[in-house]
């Protein structure tokens, strides 16, 4: 044997392990430091909207457990599905979050054709934050007190009457297309891109009704703003006394919205679990729950596979909805 072919072979060999030896050690150390820098949380809607009050209020708490601010970062339009994108094709190192709406699931449900990112599998599912009715609600000086009043106005004069939600095919739209088919009546859906603007629109007059997350609404009932008409909560789970569901005037159209954290696909099990039990602290903490249920929600997180399992049957029971009613995106 060539001696030194043999030393050849031995100093190829002992790099070959140095340099594995560093790439371990660098993985080992970007688990064991992180984070050592801020975190950004995307999130598809403009500020002022349930989705946003929800997101900053979660990202400060886990930004103080975890030692480095998480700054929501607005990415508004297309329902979402610019900061879902954004997401999706991120680095998958902690330090981009997601935070998402089950607005997620409908755009998914209304896009599967065309989707530039899969709706489940392109992310790290990490824990759900809260979950909530939908609201349908008029203006105070709205004539309709109920809404089997609204729905009959509808009935006499198809095409009247208007809705908002804040785009095509989120759950708003979706569960409104859901309740009118089932009504049978003809309601002119108006999207916006989300916020406040629903609302100002719903008090100038320019819609009849808005359909929203009760994170957003709870304030306006509150301030008496604008006028419940009904929940879309299963029957006996509303989060307001007293209130009506649309299950009472429609048996079995009933919706559960929620809120939640998700990462970039194939995140590391040690980050995905770190950032699991942190929102769990956040939100078992006491001023971070009542907040929550301030807002018209339940606080409730989640492990991954129940995130992730979902979010998949939201998907397939939306789409069911899309198909009947024939919606699309244009």
């Amino acid at each position: 044997m060539n001696p030194s072919k043999t030393r050849y072979g031995v100093t190829v060999f002992g790099s070959l392990l140095l340099l594995l030896s560093l790439l371990l050690a660098n993985a080992v150390s970007a688990q064991t430091t992180w984070p050592n820098k801020p975190i950004k949380m995307l999130l598809g809607y403009p500020p002022g909207g349930g989705s946003d009050i929800v997101a900053r209020l979660i990202a400060k708490n886990l930004g103080d457990r975890l030692g480095h601010n998480v700054i929501v970062e607005n990415h508004p339009g297309a329902g979402g599905i610019i900061a879902a994108d954004l997401a999706a094709k991120s680095t998958p190192d902690g330090y981009t979050l997601f935070f998402v709406p089950s607005g997620h699931a409908s755009i998914a449900a209304l896009k599967r054709k065309n989707s530039p990112y899969d709706a489940v599998n392109d992310f790290t599912w990490i824990s759900t934050v809260t979950t909530y009715p939908l609201a349908l609600t008029v203006a105070p000086d709205s004539p309709f007190k109920t809404l089997d009043e609204f729905l009959s106005a509808a009935k006499k004069e198809p095409g009247k009457y208007t809705y908002s939600s804040v785009g095509v095919g989120t759950a708003m739209h979706i569960m409104a297309e859901w309740i009118f088919s089932e009504a049978k009546v003809d309601v002119v859906h108006v999207p916006f891109k989300g916020g406040t603007q629903p609302f100002q629109e719903l008090l100038a007059g320019r819609v009849d009704l808005m359909i929203d997350t009760m994170t957003l609404t709870a304030n306006l009932l509150k301030d008496k703003r604008v006028r419940l008409l009904a929940v879309t909560s299963p029957k006996g789970m509303s989060p307001i006394a007293g209130a009506s569901t649309v299950a009472d005037s429609l048996p079995g159209v009933q919706f559960e919205s929620w809120l939640g954290v998700a990462a970039p696909a194939n995140l590391s099990s040690d980050i995905t679990n770190r950032l699991n039990k942190e929102i769990l602290a956040v939100v078992n903490q006491a001023d971070v729950r009542q907040r929550l249920i301030d807002f018209g929600g339940k606080p409730q997180t989640s492990t991954s596979v129940e995130f992730k399992n979902r979010v998949q049957k939201d998907i397939d029971s939306l789409s069911k909805v899309v198909d009947a009613r024939g919606i699309t995106a244009n």
